[in-house]
């Protein structure tokens, strides 16, 4: 199924997938990046469009969300 879909709310972009990793406890946090390049690696085929990378926290917890929209042109 292709979706679409806005990034930022600045340009038009057109995407087949999202993948969201998140992570609130710290050791998570610090170990996020390594999860993206092991996806990544996991799937070669795949083409970013755009990326977002969100922090909200609140008293107790500190959350870290890497969003990526992609097109996978061997689906």
């Amino acid at each position: 199924m292709a979706a679409s879909g806005t990034s930022s709310g600045s340009n038009n972009l057109q995407f087949t997938g999202v993948k969201v990793f998140s992570a609130t406890m710290a050791q998570e946090r610090d170990q996020l990046g390594e999860k993206v390049t092991l996806w990544l690696s996991a799937h070669p085929s795949v083409q970013i469009i755009d990326k977002i990378v969100t922090q909200s926290s609140d008293e107790a917890f500190h959350c870290l969300a890497i969003t990526l929209f992609f097109n996978d042109p061997a689906k």
